[in-house]
């Protein structure tokens, strides 16, 4: 189960991260991860399905992956009618085991990005051999 201490800690390895108070991180002033508490109209929108904590928001890389992980792990994954539209997807912290959580937020640093920062990040770091 993740904690946000572990969503500061896989985001804080990533080249040129800052941190603002309201649990938000951003890579040049970009952010790609964040709490997002839900609004009246968010909960009105999910009902039951609605966390009672703040999710996880995050970016992804197009629509078609948002889609991918809304329908692969619903459990995990939702977005409300205020991000139709947006590469963005909310998470259930507690849902995600770290080794996933890193993932995502490294995906999610890597969307947003500035091209030059990511290719250096990607030369440092190739992608494990499968």
């Amino acid at each position: 189960m993740a904690t946000w201490a572990d969503v500061r800690r896989c985001a804080g390895t990533l080249p040129e991260t800052t941190e603002q108070p309201e649990r938000r991180w951003s890579v040049r002033g970009r952010a790609f991860v964040f709490e997002r508490p839900l609004r009246p109209a968010d909960r009105a929108a999910l009902g039951e399905r609605a966390p009672a904590d703040a999710p996880l928001g995050l970016w992804v890389e197009d629509l078609g992956v948002k889609e991918a992980l809304l329908t692969s792990e619903p459990d995990v994954w939702f977005t409300t009618p205020h991000f139709d539209g947006y590469p963005l997807v909310l998470g259930r912290l507690g849902a995600l085991d770290p080794d996933e959580l890193a993932e995502v937020v490294t995906d999610a640093w890597l969307v947003r990005a500035p091209v030059t920062l990511r290719r250096r990040w990607l030369a440092e770091h190739p992608p494990a051999s499968p």
